[in-house]
């Protein structure tokens, strides 16, 4: 048997419409682990709050996390940290918004708000994960994986554009979702982290499996040698990742089932 990589995106891929594992999906991975087969999970979210899930799935996976800023192996030694520039995230820091737009910091020793959104907290209810509020004045610009716009998507649209005016190829501007900016340095993102992990393990891409639904997710479905797009995906994602497949809606804990025929469980 030839060993692969099954590397998954979390919230509207592997996740179902509550954030919470399918008991399905926990079963399946298990059983392919068993195989001889790993397992990774890539996210936008943070290590902390991934960290939880792979708790519950109880194997040992890889934790690609922040986009691709920090990547963990199974006994949570870190392997890769990479950060913005300290000039880089004062410049997005500072960046004019609208006051309903929330300014995150995702850092190595946690998540990072410029005010009170209690609704945030409902996305990580299952995980604890919780922010800490700091004034854009004091926040510190050292050890940044991620800074993080929530909001309208015309005045995202516009902190985008000056983002990458402000700095250009020395970030790597994406989406996780259509009212969520996500800005990392220049050439981290899940492909990048994905391919470094590949290599660790002795494995190709032709060897990897992977499943996502988001934006974020385009550098990675995009090395995978078998890419699998979610039903509820964002609708430019599937055009983007040649040779993808279309498969079920998360609610439904479509990668399980996907997966379950794929090795014939």
């Amino acid at each position: 048997m030839t060993p692969r990589l099954i590397v998954s995106d979390l919230d509207g891929t592997l996740l179902g419409s509550d954030h919470t594992l399918h008991e399905s999906t926990v079963e399946v991975l298990r059983a392919l682990v068993k195989q001889g087969h790993h397992v990774a999970l890539a996210s936008g979210r943070h290590y902390y709050d991934m960290k939880v899930f792979r708790d519950q799935l109880d194997i040992p996976a890889h934790l690609i996390s922040t986009n691709g800023a920090y990547v963990h192996d199974p006994e949570d030694t870190l392997l890769a940290a990479n950060h913005l520039e300290p000039e880089h995230a004062k410049t997005l820091i500072g960046l004019p918004r609208p006051p309903q737009v929330r300014l995150n910091l995702y850092r190595e020793s946690g998540w990072h708000i410029d005010s009170e959104a209690p609704y945030l907290l409902s996305l990580h209810a299952s995980t604890g994960f919780g922010y800490e509020v700091v004034p854009p004045a004091q926040m510190d610009t050292n050890g940044v994986g991620k800074v993080l716009y929530l909001g309208d998507p015309n005045a995202l649209k516009l902190l985008e554009a000056q983002a990458q005016e402000a700095h250009g190829d020395a970030l790597h501007i994406t989406y996780s979702t259509i009212d969520s900016l996500e800005i990392m340095a220049g050439g981290v993102n899940k492909g990048v982290a994905l391919s470094s992990l590949l290599e660790r393990l002795g494995l190709t891409p032709a060897d990897c499996l992977a499943f996502g639904d988001n934006l974020n997710d385009t550098e990675m479905l995009d090395l995978a040698g078998e890419a699998q797009v979610m039903a509820n995906a964002h609708p430019d994602l599937f055009d983007r990742i040649k040779g993808a497949e279309r498969i079920g809606h998360h609610g439904e804990a479509a990668v399980a089932v996907w997966l379950k025929k794929r090795f014939g469980l």
